[in-house]
Formats: structure tokens, sequence, C-alpha cells
């Protein structure tokens, strides 16, 4: 055999222990694991944001230059301070529409759960016998 020495036996004990080693090991990994992988998942999300932010700069940039040529076109056919003032009304009175519309939709009224309260309700009286 091997020089002359008796075959080890692994008793449960040892079997168990060895277990409880290899799964704290395996979990240890396994979190490792986890935290890479967040942390390029964050890395690439952050990056997302940089690009939405600059788009976002880019479009408010095109905006402008369009809403001046709007203005260089209007005064073709009038003054162009009337051009002027006549697109910037048209902007803020559709930027303030936009906030109207925005401020109603986050009411508290708007935002409170009404189908899951009433599914809720129905629940209730079914449980309790009565009829919907």
């Amino acid at each position: 055999m091997d020089g002359g020495q008796a075959p080890r036996s692994v008793g449960l004990v040892d079997l168990v222990g060895q277990l409880g080693t290899d799964l704290a090991a395996l979990v240890r990994k396994e979190s490792e694991l986890i935290r890479a992988e967040l942390s390029e998942k964050l890395r690439g999300a952050a990056k997302a944001v940089g690009d939405i932010a600059a788009g976002g700069l880019l479009l408010v940039a095109a905006l402008l230059v369009l809403l001046q040529a709007l203005v260089l076109a209007l005064s073709k056919v009038m003054d162009p301070v009337w051009a002027s003032l006549l697109v910037g009304l048209g902007v803020a009175v559709l930027g303030g529409l936009l906030v109207r519309v925005g401020m109603k939709a986050l009411s508290p009224d708007e935002l409170k759960p009404d189908r899951a309260a009433r599914q809720l309700r129905k629940d209730a009286e079914l449980i309790k016998g009565d009829k919907p």
C-alpha cells in the first residue's frame, strides 16, 4: 500500500467540519462575485446617467437654436422685437401648461391606489361573506 500506513478513515465529524469550511468559502466567493458584479453595473449606470445628462443638455441647446430660427423667420414679416416676444410668450405658455399638467398628476388624489383599495374592499367583503 502506502509504505505501510493504514488508510485513514474520515469520520463524520471531520466531514461535517469540512462541509462547513467549504460552505463558508463558497458563500465568501459568491459574495465577492456579487460585489464585483454590482460595482461593474453601478459604473455602467453612472456612465449612462452622464450620457443622458449630456444628451439633455444638447437637446436644450438644439431647442434654443430652433427657437432662435423661429424668431428669425418671424422677423421677416414683423419687427424682430415683436417676433422675439411672440416666440418667448408662446414657449412660456407651453411651459406653464406642462408644469400645471405635471403638478396635477403629482397631486395626492392622483397618486392614491384607487383600484387596489377597491379590490381589497371586495376581497374583505368576500371573506366576510357579504355580497360585493
